[in-house]
């Protein structure tokens, strides 16, 4: 059955459970919108991240302390974490297109005002100010990511959410290659905004142009608060801090460390700061390929487990102020994080389809209950994991405001990333004697995620 249009580019029917449907009409309408939910979504995480790549150019005259830095690239985490839960809902209030125009066409907002600001002179409050605006393209990332939940099946679903992701999260890395090569060329700061201005406009007209909406998404206060109750929401919150929050917080955070604790130049540093959030980008499809074969909490355990040993790593590289160490692990760290936010991702939909099932619910019935809930949480689960990014840079001010280095910090991570093992065997993995006959599959054959109902 072919998907059927009503004006203004709304699809009414979509069935990508029904393999006739998926392999007739729905694999190409869903990886077409996938294509250009990325190149939305990836501007998105460019202009969230654009200050980490702003203070590097801002030297002694513009008057900021490392301390204010942090403090600066703190609050634009803080805005995109926030901004991801009213995102995650716009998809089915306003469409999944639609959205992506409006949400793309705000990013000229934070742009064109920091274009008008960065000079020196200009006082830490307005630059505080200014940099809370970029903090919206944080929140594109969260509907982006329910749109494309929607469209394909529960068997797709870790490679398309690894993949929308991953091209989203490369915007990281983007604007620090940019960066490299406007500061390699001697130019400025708006120079760096100059370039990304019209790219803004080409996202939101490609948007206009190439993408749909979704009837069948529909906007349900409910599903959010049903949500909100449910424990697994929170309890993947919390994972997905270990994992985005460590990506987006790490990323703010690499340059301001190198040229704060190891006294690299900005050029210097920014010949470094993009290799890790790159890599780390680039194997989130693979963490959520891995997920689809072995199981999401399979992988996320082991990978704490790595990251935990990185971190480890970076303690000592930080103690014994050995930079070519401190930046091959750091860098190994980034490339963890992206794998862990690709396999903690694929757990979502995987959960409440078990619940679903565990309801009894069969067939549509079931499917449509999990695709409610999963996209409902993501939002939520996407705010909190940001708020790790947060957490890091305050980590980082602390740390370097007491000691001079970010060692303290990375004892701090270290600690955490142990915690996060420690619950995801608990909740996902442990099947206490008796209990074997409570759990139920949360994904199709031969994955091995389990959770208790």
């Amino acid at each position: 059955m072919a998907a059927s249009r009503s004006r203004g580019r709304w699809i009414a029917h979509w069935d990508p459970e029904d393999e006739t449907f998926w392999e007739d009409t729905g694999r190409r309408i869903a990886h077409r919108n996938l294509f250009f939910s990325v190149l939305s979504e990836h501007i998105g995480f460019s202009i969230w991240t654009l200050w980490s790549v702003l203070v590097l150019f801002m030297g002694p005259e513009y008057g900021l302390t490392p301390a204010d830095k942090f403090l600066l690239t703190s609050a634009v985490t803080l805005v995109g974490a926030i901004a991801r839960v009213p995102y995650t809902f716009a998809v089915a209030l306003f469409g999944g297109r639609n959205w992506t125009i409006v949400s793309a066409g705000l990013l000229l907002v934070p742009t064109i005002a920091a274009f008008a600001v960065m000079h020196p002179g200009t006082s830490f409050a307005t630059f505080l100010g200014v940099g809370l605006l970029a903090g919206i393209g944080g929140g594109n990332f969260a509907s982006s990511m329910t749109n494309i939940n929607a469209y394909f099946p529960l068997r797709k679903k870790g490679w398309a959410l690894g993949m929308n992701a991953g091209g989203g999260n490369v915007g990281v890395a983007a604007i620090q290659l940019v960066a490299l090569a406007v500061i390699a060329a001697s130019g400025g700061p708006r120079v760096l905004l100059g370039i990304y201005i019209p790219l803004i406009v080409v996202a939101a007209v490609c948007a206009a142009l190439f993408m749909d909406n979704l009837a069948t998404v529909r906007n349900d206060t409910g599903a959010a608060r049903d949500a909100a109750r449910d424990a697994h929401t929170w309890i993947m919150s919390f994972l997905y801090v270990g994992t985005f929050g460590s990506f987006i917080g790490y990323s703010f955070a690499f340059g301001q460390v190198l040229t704060t604790q190891f006294g690299r130049t900005p050029l210097q540093a920014t010949y470094l700061t993009f290799i890790g959030p790159l890599l780390g980008s680039l194997v989130r499809p693979v963490g959520g390929r891995l997920a689809d074969r072995y199981g999401g909490a399979r992988i996320t355990l082991w990978n704490y487990v790595a990251m935990a040993a990185a971190t480890a790593g970076l303690v000592a590289a930080s103690r014994g102020r050995s930079l070519p160490l401190f930046v091959v692990v750091f860098v190994a760290l980034f490339v963890l994080s992206g794998l862990g936010n690709g396999s903690t991702y694929k757990m979502i939909p995987g959960i409440f389809q078990a619940k679903a099932l565990a309801k009894g619910l069969e067939g549509e019935e079931a499917v449509a209950y999990g695709r409610r809930l999963s996209g409902a949480s993501m939002g939520l689960i996407g705010a909190v994991g940001a708020l790790g990014g947060v957490g890091i840079n305050l980590a980082f001010r602390q740390s370097f405001l007491s000691s001079g280095s970010g060692t303290g910090a990375f004892v701090a991570f270290l600690a955490f990333y142990g915690v996060c093992f420690a619950v995801t065997w608990a909740v996902y993995l442990r099947r206490p004697a008796g209990q074997a006959a409570t759990t139920v599959r949360t994904e199709t054959k031969p994955q091995l995620d389990y959770v208790e109902v």
